[in-house]
């Protein structure tokens, strides 16, 4: 048996620890490695008893449970109240007999959505499209945050902020009929294109150019609403943090990059989070607005949401529109806790749970 020396790292001049190494190549398990062991467990047990029971914590806190109380009662007659309804996704569902008196047929109604030709290419463009958004739209609110947070002068702040998200409380069947100004085969941005020397582009008839349409309307309309939160988050930045960086020598752009942008990292991905759980959900109101029953764009635009109204005309069955209605939920759900899992690895705090 031979006995090598080791030193605990960070504990200068500490006596020297022996590893005793047996014969046949196996090792004696170091004692301070079962001390630490046995330390983990005892602060873990710790603060299971220091953390307060539901009930004790509502003894302590009345009044924040009062505040919440509201939006509970909502969510309860709003939300979880009417899940009863997604039985109908297992029933031939008839109003005459309602929900409860309407015939059992199992997974039939799921069945009748994957067994269409269609259902791949509807659930790639939700997929992809929302993928877009999500990106696109998550990295223009930042940007425009951040040049509002920087903007020294009060009146010129409040003017451009209230232009960006001016677009927000416009409808889509507003924005579709100004789009029809622009995109039409003699729009705006045809002429211009034609007076440059270029060919125009017919954009109704050109399926492959609309998921670069979508998403720049998604980010004209939404990314300057979405910019309000990281807005809010960042005045809410300590100054002295940056008065610091700059008495050291720090640029606005080294601020930006070396501050800004890692304090709202956790914001980032908690609403990232939150968007993800709607990535099986088309946007039908923006999507049926700007696209309507024209068929030449269904390669690229057709979602869930439009694919199943139009299906609903050909076949009226709320049977199969609740059956992919909870696919989606439950596709969503389990979206929000894989990258909820990954965050919680990643980055602790930024989780949702």
């Amino acid at each position: 048996m031979y006995n090598l020396t080791n030193r605990r790292s960070g504990e200068a001049g500490a006596d020297a620890e022996p590893l005793k190494f047996l014969s046949g190549g196996d090792f004696a398990v170091k004692t301070s490695t079962a001390e630490n062991k046995a330390v983990m467990k005892a602060r873990k047990a710790a603060n299971k008893k220091i953390k307060p029971t539901l009930l004790q914590d509502i003894k302590r806190n009345p009044w924040l449970y009062v505040l919440c109380l509201p939006a509970l009662v909502f969510f309860v007659l709003f939300a979880y109240i009417p899940m009863a309804g997604l039985y109908i996704a297992f029933v031939d569902y008839r109003p005459m007999k309602g929900i409860w008196a309407s015939q059992f047929v199992g997974l039939e109604n799921f069945k009748a959505f994957f067994a269409t030709n269609n259902w791949i290419t509807v659930t790639a463009n939700t997929l992809f499209l929302n993928v877009l958004f999500i990106a696109f739209t998550t990295l223009t609110s930042v940007v425009i945050a951040i040049m509002l947070s920087e903007m020294k002068n009060k009146w010129v702040k409040k003017i451009t902020q209230s232009v960006v998200i001016l677009p927000h409380f416009m409808s889509w069947t507003v924005i579709s009929m100004l789009s029809v100004a622009i995109l039409a085969s003699n729009g705006i941005v045809n002429q211009v294109i034609q007076k440059m020397g270029g060919q125009g582009i017919e954009f109704y008839n050109t399926p492959s150019v609309w998921p670069a349409v979508l998403v720049l309307l998604r980010i004209w309309q939404g990314a300057g609403f979405g910019s309000i939160v990281y807005l809010a988050t960042i005045t809410g930045f300590d100054s002295s943090i940056y008065e610091a960086a700059a008495v050291d020598g720090a640029s606005r752009w080294q601020c930006i990059t070396r501050l800004t942008l890692p304090m709202l990292k956790n914001t980032i991905i908690m609403l990232t989070i939150m968007n993800v759980g709607k990535i099986f959900n088309g946007d039908f109101g923006m999507i049926y607005a700007m696209v309507g029953t024209n068929s030449l764009l269904y390669p690229t635009t057709d979602v869930i949401d439009t694919y199943l109204f139009r299906q609903m005309f050909e076949n009226p069955n709320m049977g199969q529109t609740a059956a992919v209605g909870l696919v989606q939920s439950i596709l969503g759900f389990l979206f929000v806790v894989l990258c909820n899992k990954i965050a919680n690895k990643w980055s602790p705090e930024s989780a949702l749970f």
